[in-house]
């Protein structure tokens, strides 16, 4: 029995549900449905009772499920404890991400070399203008971007860090003295248009194109960087909204940042090339699901 049939009957045995079974270990439904049936067929034996409204081990399931289950915890740990000494064997894991969230993110990497001592993270900035690049390029590892992210030659991990927004301003903008902003005032400005490399939906999930009420959102001019926003911004020839860590770290002549208050919170998720799925990039996702997403100056998810 190969050891990705063990992980399906023992997911089975626990879910008693094809779909359920599927939908963790992402794979189809029928390649769950063939590996059950090929246990059997090896077997000679049935190992679920399986009608229309109900999946049920058989006694012989049951007893399989309690043989292979220490097997496979064993075999797991083996191969965990391999792959944490590799990982830790004088690795640096290149990590991209967005002005200053390095710091926020503090959590995750302390838990990240506390289960594998050795292992190092090095931060690289992404721009807003080309996100995508140095992951396929090969330059990064990993990057934190904000989702969505739908690029077929990338994998989407786990949450890890949930923040608000804000709308940085000029200092003699209107804006700047209400304290705050809504998604309905963009459509009397302009934002950043961040150029052709970003992909739209992409962008749109920070700035939209619209408004709420369905009033077109004005872009331009062209920014790539972080920075060429914040000058264009103190200049006054646009606003331009932000993760809320920029007003955090940030405190640049000419520039106010206000809360947008009815835009959607920010989730951020590591991204990685799909091809380049190594174990140091497994062991850092992993780290970050069981830790959970980080919020903004804190150590979980906003409640």
């Amino acid at each position: 029995m190969e050891l990705r049939d063990i992980e399906i009957f023992l997911t089975l045995a626990e879910e008693l549900h094809f779909g359920r079974t599927a939908g963790r270990l992402r794979v189809s439904q029928a390649r769950v449905s063939q590996a059950i049936s090929r246990q059997e067929r090896r077997l000679g034996v049935a190992l679920f009772d399986r009608t229309s409204r109900r999946v049920a081990l058989t006694p012989v399931g049951r007893r399989l499920r309690e043989d292979l289950r220490q097997a496979y915890d064993l075999l797991q740990e083996g191969l965990a404890r391999a792959e944490a000494a590799g990982v830790g064997a004088g690795r640096t894991l290149r990590l991209g991400v967005f002005g200053h969230a390095g710091y926020e993110l503090r959590p995750l990497v302390d838990a990240f070399r506390a289960r594998h001592p050795g292992a190092e993270v090095r931060f690289s900035e992404v721009t807003g203008g080309d996100p995508f690049a140095a992951l396929r390029a090969g330059d990064a590892d990993a990057h934190v971007l904000w989702l969505p992210v739908a690029e077929p030659d990338l994998t989407v991990g786990p949450t890890v860090l949930v923040t608000g927004r804000v709308l940085a301003v000029s200092a003699g903008h209107p804006l700047a003295g209400r304290g705050g902003a809504s998604l309905e005032d963009l459509a009397d400005e302009h934002v950043v248009d961040l150029g052709p490399a970003a992909p739209e939906y992409w962008v749109a999930s920070m700035v939209p194109t619209r408004t709420p009420l369905g009033r077109r959102i004005p872009r331009g001019p062209v920014a790539r960087t972080f920075h060429e926003i914040l000058a264009l911004v103190a200049a006054g020839q646009c606003v331009h909204p932000l993760g809320e860590i920029a007003a955090r770290y940030n405190r640049p002549p000419g520039v106010v940042f206000v809360p947008l208050h009815d835009a959607p919170a920010l989730r951020f998720a590591l991204v990685w090339s799909s091809t380049a799925d190594g174990p140091a990039v497994r062991a850092l996702a992993r780290t970050a699901a069981d830790l959970g997403p980080l919020s903004l100056g804190g150590s979980g998810e906003p409640g």
